[in-house]
């Protein structure tokens, strides 16, 4: 492919989403404005940013790789991520008309709005939104790298400062708007893939018989181990039901029954996407059998196979995918650092009228941090995995005792996140071939803890409305509003 032609092609997508960030930002008046679109997304906007962050780097270079060394195991990453998302609707979704800002609100909302418990789990989530939008920085990378033929470690500056420049003008709106746009452009583009793929595989059986026989039995079970896609796909539920950038799509949606609407929609429209990415690995495969990394499969057919125009408009799709994901996990960053951990710093909330220039600051800060943990990585999967089941199956327990068992409390959740750390930590270092990855016993050891550190200590000291009070007067004050 003519690189210079993709280049100028991207620049010219960017450079749109710049102006339609601009367009749709122009009313940003206050902090939920710029980090919540005000909380009045309508349907068609959920559905669209949802359905963007779900098709995200893992689920398009990462999955297409996964799908290229292991055929129709490439659809894991999207039954995991379907489940978690109507998951997340069904048992979610209520906590909208709670008003939280912060997925840490929520999280110590449910044991008395513990103050240790807010301040961990905001550190954890920034961690988790720095993990994941390295990720994507990562998955861009390895994008432009292929196609430009430019040095790797450049390849992500490029696409981290791509991304950044419409988030830091836009704010949560951009984000929303954006992500809607490249959802149709990264549909029309991965499907297209597909089927010329497909076509130019020689057909369907041809297709099929390319593949090692292991590789096309159910989800690929018998080349990958029934454990280990157990694990791989529960790894991406528990990632979707604890990623803090999918509560913002809960806390900014205009009423519950819009979140459950959108997320079921978007969830279904998953379920059924997933087989893509497994197709398009695939028919890398029947077409190069010997790449030197998988991660390339997704490229190497835009650029080597598909035909010029085609080709540039699923790159550019699969930039979108990266781009999408990834401005909303600095998003959700910046919510939680300037709403928790702000606070945790200086002891007061930041004045009303800084929030949307500390909020773009903030951007900055989050997109450098995340760049340079990028930099030192270079395996889409291995990171995603191993990040979410360090770092966040705790907060998936959290918040799911926490919503269900009223007897759930702070020493508990705190004991939850830890044992799921500890947990996930020693399966890497020493059983990461039994089990896959860590998150089946990091999720286990969560729930245990959990349920048996709140048994053993007091109950929490404030009522369900009394720890809500506490987190809405703090709200109120970063929004200047009278006690």
């Amino acid at each position: 492919m003519n690189a210079s032609l993709f280049l100028t092609a991207l620049t010219a997508y960017i450079v749109f989403l710049i102006a339609l960030s601009w367009y749709v930002s122009r009313n940003n008046k206050s902090g939920e404005d710029f980090l919540l679109a005000g909380r009045g997304l309508p349907v068609f906007l959920t559905i669209g940013t949802t359905v963007a962050t779900m098709v995200g780097t893992g689920s398009s270079m990462g999955a297409v790789g996964f799908g290229y060394a292991n055929g129709w195991g490439g659809m894991l990453y999207g039954v995991g991520g379907a489940i978690g998302i109507l998951l997340l609707g069904l048992w979610f979704a209520p906590v909208r008309k709670l008003e939280f800002m912060t997925m840490s609100e929520e999280l110590s909302y449910y044991v008395g709005a513990n103050r240790w418990v807010k301040n961990i789990v905001a550190l954890l989530i920034f961690i988790a939104s720095i993990g994941w939008l390295g990720a994507h920085i990562l998955g861009g990378g390895l994008y432009l790298a292929w196609i430009a033929d430019i040095d790797l470690q450049l390849a992500k500056v490029i696409i981290a400062i791509s991304f950044a420049i419409y988030v830091v003008i836009g704010g949560y709106n951009a984000v929303v708007w954006t992500d809607t746009l490249q959802a149709i452009v990264l549909f029309i583009g991965f499907i297209l893939m597909a089927v010329l793929a497909v076509d130019a595989a020689g057909g369907w059986s041809a297709l099929m018989a390319a593949q090692p026989a292991e590789n096309v039995s159910l989800l690929a079970i018998e080349s990958i181990g029934g454990l280990h896609a157990l694990s791989l796909a529960l790894v991406v539920a528990v990632g979707v039901l604890a990623t803090p950038s999918f509560r913002q799509r809960i806390y900014s949606s205009h009423d519950v029954a819009s979140v459950r609407k959108s997320f079921y929609t978007s969830g279904s429209l998953y379920l059924l996407f997933s087989c893509v990415p497994a197709i398009i690995g695939m028919g890398a495969y029947a077409l190069s059998p010997e790449l030197d990394n998988r991660n390339f499969a997704f490229p190497f057919l835009a650029v080597e196979v598909l035909p010029l125009a085609v080709g540039v408009v699923v790159l550019i799709a699969g930039l979108s995918a990266t781009m999408s994901s990834a401005s909303s996990d600095a998003i959700a960053g910046v919510a939680v650092l300037l709403r928790d951990i702000y606070i945790l710093v200086t002891g007061k909330m930041p004045p009303r009228d800084k929030v949307i220039q500390y909020s773009r600051l903030s951007l900055v800060l989050v997109i450098a941090i995340a760049l340079t943990f990028a930099l030192l990585s270079n395996d889409v999967i291995s990171y995603i995995t191993t990040m979410i089941s360090t770092v966040m199956a705790g907060l998936f327990v959290c918040g799911l005792l926490g919503r269900f068992w009223p007897r759930y409390n702070a020493p508990g959740a705190i004991a939850s996140l830890l044992a799921a750390s500890i947990a996930s930590l020693i399966v890497v270092n020493f059983f990461k071939e039994f089990w896959g990855n860590p998150v089946i016993p990091a999720v286990l050891s969560a729930l245990v803890a959990g349920v048996v550190v709140s048994l053993v200590s007091k109950p929490s000291r404030l009522t369900p409305e009394q720890a809500l009070k506490v987190l809405d007067d703090e709200r109120r004050a970063m929004e200047g509003v009278e006690l």
